[in-house]
């Protein structure tokens, strides 16, 4: 039976796919497969029934038939709902109080428009109403009518300098045609990365793990990483290989203080800028180094019916590569950017982000890779952190990725950043094809093992751009421990 928030999700799906000329005709399907315990409970937490997945959870576990596996795969469901419950702390009575400080004469009309139409991110626990930490903010995002109720001062929301179009976009694309270069105003950077675990979170004398994201070379894109410091001494640098790299470190907890960790390195990143000319791109060859690039890989990259009518909506007849990237950038870059719950918390990252009617980084990334990859186009994951030099205090968490065009190889690709406003096709694409030299990638995939492999659950079960932590006890959850990310522009030498 459909409910009521089930036709308000419909509608405000539906918004959405109006944007990009797709009328709404899909159900909202649950995940649960016929004789899948696990998928059962799965579906039941994503719509709001812990009770109903705590039993069953309970259950399972007391079976003798779960194996190791299955037990850790049921122990992380539970696990999920706690994380849920950080994320949807307030109730009707606190969002109501957030918004009024924005809003001081907010009518309960207007209150339960915006909520009907889905504008203010709940989830129903077992009935009752609860509302997403950052609800309040991303109403202002998401909804017109709401940011014109917003009393003066309004203090417009923080956007990175290279949103939009910027000088060093035209420097780039100037220098890359004058050069013939591909990769070109390389910027050295030193970078330290702190996370310091709360007092007492771990008993005294207990060693506490902990990795801290380290950047890898990446032909083109990044090079000459140095290790400066570090505390403790002597880190364990994750090798090149690593898709996930990291600074792995260790030391006992201490009575009453907060046991901390830190890793100073440098780094040279360049911006990139391939000139694609469409006519000569051609349709990739799967080879065994592409395969992985084409494939599904639950459970945030599933080619689910719905996906598949959408994408045959926004390419149409288009068989040309680059020119199906470009509908399908244009398509996933229409949706708005909100902020989003913890990613292991979402059971399946890129239905989510098509589904729900905003996004952020990682989520429009992961639903443009799953697109690209359902047309034959490879396309892969990278993520780090932003930083600028126009900005002062300015640097965030990122998510972006690339697609492999033949014969180009490997280029760049930032949906979220999106298209720029120009008419200039070299400038208004700059993000389809390259990328600013103001970002430092840890990952070159997601979802894949450290080095030292990680005991327990990781809190960030795709990227890693905070860090983790974990000892004997288990693992150490965002709640338990705070993080800086600290940078630094060098001379070209080197020298600070």
């Amino acid at each position: 039976m459909t409910t009521e928030r089930g036709r308000r999700t419909r509608r405000r799906v539906a918004a959405w796919l109006s944007l990009c000329g797709w009328p709404m005709v899909l159900p909202l399907p649950g995940l649960a497969t016929a004789g899948d315990p696990l998928a059962v409970i799965v579906a039941d937490i994503d719509q709001g029934r812990f009770r109903d997945a705590e039993i069953a959870i309970a259950q399972a576990l007391a079976s003798r038939d779960a194996d190791t596996a299955g037990r850790d795969a049921l122990l992380f469901q539970r696990e999920r709902m706690r994380r849920m419950r950080l994320d949807f702390t307030l109730d009707a009575t606190a969002v109501r109080e957030r918004i009024r400080t924005h809003v001081p004469d907010l009518g309960e009309d207007e209150f339960q428009r915006w909520d009907s139409a889905g504008l203010i991110e709940r989830l129903d626990i077992d009935g009752e109403p609860r509302y997403f930490n950052r609800s309040v903010s991303n109403l202002f995002r998401l909804s017109p009518e709401a940011a014109a109720r917003r009393a003066p001062p309004v203090r417009p929301f923080a956007q990175g300098p290279y949103e939009a179009l910027h000088r060093h976009h035209r420097d780039v694309v100037q220098v890359a045609k004058a050069t013939g270069a591909t990769s070109v105003l390389p910027r050295r950077v030193r970078i330290t990365h702190t996370l310091s675990v709360k007092p007492d979170a771990v008993p005294a004398g207990e060693t506490v793990r902990a990795w801290l994201p380290y950047p890898r070379a990446i032909a083109g894109q990044q090079e000459a990483i140095a290790l400066v410091t570090s505390q403790p001494a002597r880190p364990q640098v994750a090798p090149e290989r690593a898709l996930q790299r990291t600074a792995y470190l260790e030391q006992p907890a201490v009575a009453g203080v907060p046991t901390t960790f830190s890793v100073t390195y440098e780094v040279t990143v360049h911006a990139r800028r391939v000139a694609i000319d469409p006519e000569r791109v051609v349709l990739a060859i799967a080879t065994p180094e592409l395969a992985p690039f084409l494939a599904e890989r639950a459970p945030h990259v599933v080619f689910n019916d719905d996906l598949r009518r959408f994408s045959e909506q926004v390419v149409g007849g288009e068989k040309n590569p680059y020119r199906v990237a470009q509908k399908l950038f244009a398509a996933v870059d229409r949706i708005p950017w909100a902020g989003a719950r913890e990613y292991s918390t979402i059971s399946n990252i890129s239905d989510h982000a098509f589904r729900a009617g905003h996004a952020d980084c990682g989520q429009q990334t992961l639903l443009l890779i799953t697109l690209l990859r359902m047309n034959g186009i490879p396309a892969r994951w990278q993520s780090g952190w932003a930083y600028s030099e126009d900005v002062e205090g300015h640097d965030t968490m990122h998510d972006w990725g690339a697609l492999y065009l033949a014969p180009y190889g490997w280029v760049p690709m930032d949906v979220t950043t999106g298209q720029l406003d120009s008419d200039d096709p070299a400038l208004r694409w700059f993000y389809l094809g390259g990328l600013d030299a103001y970002r430092v990638a840890f990952n070159d995939d997601y979802s894949r093992e450290f080095i030292p492999a990680k005991q327990h659950v990781r809190s960030e079960t795709v990227d890693l751009q905070r860090g983790e932590v974990e000892w004997k006890g288990g693992n150490l959850y965002f709640d338990q421990w705070d993080y800086t990310f600290e940078w630094t522009m060098l001379p070209r030498d080197g020298r600070g």
